[in-house]
């Protein structure tokens, strides 16, 4: 299946089957009771989603929103559970899974820690590239989601964007 930028895959609370990226990018956004939206993960090729439903079923925990034109297979999720009850094996591929998904989450991490606002925008941008360029993150993000991502205040966001633009390198 093909879904296209801003198109919605799933949405927070629905139930169904499991999802594997095959290329492109998601984000995962939370809505809040009051009506705010919260990104909280970005998907990546080669992961399968929701990550908190690989071993049992539960209801999606956030909305899923192609960043970019993104193949997904749909991968049943009776069959899914039904495997593993047969192959013990899947179990560990399904840990080693989450274990890429884990050391992805401690880099992010680590540019939550960084000590200056702008080597966390620059590394956010140098680990979206490997997966957008030649886009760049402020066309699949927006300011508000950037600063939701990294810790820091739209503002902040802006005024290191123009700081940015402002020194670009002469050609």
């Amino acid at each position: 299946m093909i879904i296209h930028k801003g198109e919605t895959l799933f949405r927070q609370g629905e139930s169904g089957p499991l999802y594997h990226l095959r290329s492109g990018l998601l984000k995962i956004v939370r809505v809040h009771q009051d009506g705010t939206l919260i990104l909280v993960n970005i998907i990546v090729p080669g992961e399968i989603i929701p990550h908190h439903s690989l071993i049992s079923p539960n209801p999606y925990y956030g909305t899923a929103v192609a960043l970019v034109t993104s193949e997904i297979e749909v991968i049943s999720n009776v069959e899914w559970y039904e495997e593993l009850e047969r192959n013990p094996e899947k179990c560990r591929s399904i840990a080693l899974l989450l274990q890429d998904k884990l050391r992805m989450m401690q880099q992010r991490i680590d540019q939550l820690t960084e000590a200056s606002p702008a080597e966390k925008l620059r590394k956010l941008q140098a680990w979206f590239a490997a997966y957008i360029a030649p886009a760049t993150l402020t066309e699949v993000l927006t300011q508000d989601e950037i600063g939701q991502f990294i810790g820091l205040r739209r503002e902040t966001i802006n005024r290191l964007l123009r700081g940015q633009s402002a020194v670009k390198p002469p050609i």
